[in-house]
Order: structure tokens, then sequence, then C-alpha cells
């Protein structure tokens, strides 16, 4: 069964530095473990048909200019509605003023009530991007993640055939360190994988015969970074003689973490090869090929094309 992930409702309102207008005795513990929102027009007005009490709900210059054009009963009633279905919080948005039946309802029913100045449109797109990250599937795999001339890059491959010392040579050459060992992946919309690196050991590479290294304290902290979205899977393995290793790059393979499809190149390791160089160049033709330009197609044309004509080659 898959984990369920939730985020502190203290925590959403620090990141978003939103005003606490009432606070509930149960601010604290409070827990979101809904990716969406709701705007509760159609909810102020008695219709709860369907409503998902889980979700944060947000208000705002529409619903605020509706419920003002109510009597005082109606307001009343329409903010009781809504309150009493023990939803986590509301969040009056565009700056708009807090109507005191609205307060008053969330004090009757322990709701925290929250604003921020922010147009609703924009607050709300931003809202649902931070859940969608906290709460996003996840899984750990074992493996390297670097940031290679702007692509995400997961290195994997068997124990001791040399990932991290690939991306030492990466980062001798610039590129940028996420996670060395332990990657955590998240799916944070249908089709994109975000990584980074368990908090534990966040900035720090280990390295057979040296030992832990922190990063950014022997190449400085533009070695490092947080988090980047995975573009591309390099799995290494150790050069294998009887094995058919593609030489033009016509084969498409990706592989797959939590129902994602990320482009996939093996690399055989041998001694000799410049493994840091290689994946550079994977990484450079990575984005080719997303611009639209595959350079073993465009060759493949060519020999098509001169074939046609008879010509020799």
């Amino acid at each position: 069964m898959n984990r369920k992930y939730d985020v502190k409702l203290s925590q959403i309102v620090t990141e978003h530095k939103l005003q606490v207008i009432y606070a509930a005795p149960d601010y604290d513990q409070v827990r979101i473990a809904s990716a969406d929102l709701n705007r509760p027009g159609i909810q102020l007005m008695g219709y709860l048909k369907h409503f998902d009490a889980s979700r944060i709900q947000v208000i705002g210059k529409s619903e605020t200019t509706m419920m003002e054009e109510l009597d005082h009963t109606r307001r009343l009633a329409g903010f009781q509605a809504v309150m009493s279905q023990h939803i986590p919080a509301v969040i009056i948005a565009h700056g708009e003023a807090v109507l005191p039946e609205c307060l008053e309802m969330a004090r009757q029913y322990q709701v925290t009530l929250l604003a921020t100045e922010m147009d609703t449109s924009e607050f709300y797109a931003r809202l649902i991007g931070t859940l969608r990250y906290h709460l996003a599937p996840r899984e750990t795999v074992h493996g390297v993640l670097m940031e290679v001339y702007g692509e995400g890059m997961l290195i994997i491959g068997d124990s001791g055939v040399g990932k991290s010392e690939t991306a030492l040579g990466l980062l001798k050459q610039g590129h940028r360190l996420i996670a060395d060992d332990a990657v955590e992946l998240l799916r944070t919309s249908s089709f994109q994988l975000e990584g980074r690196s368990p908090a534990i050991i966040q900035h720090f590479m280990e390295l057979r015969g040296i030992g832990v290294i922190n990063v950014p304290r022997v190449f400085g902290v533009g070695a490092i970074k947080m988090s980047c979205t995975i573009d591309l899977v390099v799995e290494m393995e150790l050069w294998d003689d009887t094995k058919h290793y593609d030489r033009l790059g016509l084969d498409t393979k990706t592989a797959e973490y939590l129902g994602v499809s990320v482009p996939l190149v093996t690399i055989p390791v041998r001694s000799g090869r410049n493994l840091a160089a290689i994946l550079e160049l994977a990484a450079l033709t990575n984005r080719q090929k997303k611009t639209g330009y595959n350079a073993a197609e465009d060759l493949a044309r060519r020999v098509d094309q001169s074939v046609d004509m008879g010509i020799d080659f």
C-alpha cells in the first residue's frame, strides 16, 4: 500500500508568510493531507454536496464581495455551513477584510483563520505547488544525483562501479552535486520527478580509500544544489565483451520510477574511459534531444539519402 504524506499547517504558514488571524487550540497539531484547495463560493451559499472537508479553504475577492451583499443572518449561516465541516483552515487572500461573521464562526468551530495580501489566483497556484511538493509520492534509490549542464542526472549502478568517483570528476569540472549514495525521488506531477538528498547525509560524499568528504567545504557552496528535476538516468555497468552496446544512439530506453518514465542510457565502464567527459556529453545530447535534434537520426537520414542517390561512402 502506498504511503500517504502530510505537512503541518504551521509549516505552510511559515513558508508563505501568512498572517494568523485566529489560531485554533490544535493549531500546532493540524496536518494537511490534501494537495487540493477549494474556493467555497457555493458552499457559503449552503450547497455542501461533494464538499471535501480535508482541503484548505481559500476565500478571495469574489467570495468576500458576494458575502458582503448578504445580510448578517445569511452571512452567519454561510460561514457556519463551511466552518462546521471540521476543515483544517481558511485563508483570506487578496488582502480582503475579514468579515466579523467569518471570525465569529472560526472561533466557534475552532478553525484556524489566516490571511495573505497576495492576489488570490497567484497565491492559489503557489500553495498548490507547495502542497504537491510536500505530499508527493516518493521513494529512495541507491545512486548519485548531479546537475550537469542544467540536466538532472541520476547515476545508478552496482556498488563499486565508480558512481561517486565519476561524480567527483564532474564536480571538478564545475557541475553540482545534489545527493550521493541515497537519492530521494518525489513525483511532483504526473510527468515529472524531483530528486533530493536525505537530510542526514546532505552535502556529504563517500569515496573509497578517502572516506567521507563535505562537498561544500572542499569545493565551495557553488558545488551543491538542494534539489533538481530528473532529466536523465545513467546506468553504469562493468564492460561485458559478450554484450551489445548501442553505438549510434538510435535505441530509445527509459527507466520508470513512481510511474514516471525518464530517458535512460547505459554506460559501460572499463579502465581508460573518461567517464566524467562521457557523462557531460550524455547531458548535452539529452538537451539536444529535448530541443528536437537527434544526431543519430540525422546521420541515419543522411545515409538513407545517400543510398537513394546511389552515392557510395
